[in-house]
């Protein structure tokens, strides 16, 4: 057997980079969560590992068969935006309670939640978010399934979401010493709220 040509394989894993790179960096529930984690210097290594592994499993599903299966079965889909609608509003209730306090437990550096606590609710705003579906698994995978080194475009994109996901959280954490007020956090758990609120009813009016 020879061995697989690079330059064949750079195209699609650039591609597959590219794509992702463009729908990540958007701000939604789950960039607004790794952010603050960041800001909170609090489980910050294993936040970005779970979303990082969380969105390549989904690449990877969506690249290699799954994608077509929620194209033609839409009605999956319905579950999903619901439950995650009601944990989205739910979370964001909290952030604009923490804003409307306020108080010392938002200090840089203090972690508020156990790591038990900060995975889960890393793992629902992923799996119970289906912007985050449509953009890996419908989009993304539309997209790899058209190419022959489908497995090359799925690495790029899972590429891509892994250096966001350490980029957040570790550039947000470099930030933290410079936004220890109390007044900042305040400000950055509204925004957090108003982001959960906007991903909640774009999936409530879908």
């Amino acid at each position: 057997m020879s061995p697989p040509n690079l330059s064949a394989l750079s195209g699609p894993f650039i591609q597959g980079w590219l794509a992702m790179a463009g729908l990540i960096v958007a701000i939604g529930a789950q960039n607004a969560f790794v952010l603050r984690q960041g800001l909170l210097r609090a489980h910050v290594a294993p936040v970005v590992a779970l979303c990082a592994v969380s969105d390549a499993l989904l690449v990877f599903a969506g690249v290699f068969g799954l994608g077509r299966l929620l194209q033609s079965a839409p009605a999956l889909m319905a579950p999903l935006r619901w439950a995650g609608a009601a944990y989205l509003l739910w979370f964001g209730w909290q952030a604009a309670r923490r804003a409307w306090r306020g108080g010392s437990g938002l200090a840089a550096g203090s972690a508020v939640e156990s790591r038990a606590g900060v995975l889960l609710t890393t793992a629902a705003l992923t799996w119970l978010n289906p912007h985050v579906w449509l953009d890996t698994v419908l989009l993304i995978g539309t997209l790899g399934a058209q190419h022959a080194q489908r497995g090359a475009f799925a690495s790029g994109a899972a590429t891509a979401s892994l250096m966001w996901f350490t980029a957040l959280g570790a550039g947000a954490a470099a930030l933290a010493p410079k936004l220890a007020q109390p007044r900042t956090w305040r400000v950055i758990d509204a925004l957090v709220a108003l982001a959960m609120a906007a991903v909640a009813g774009q999936l409530l009016m879908a």
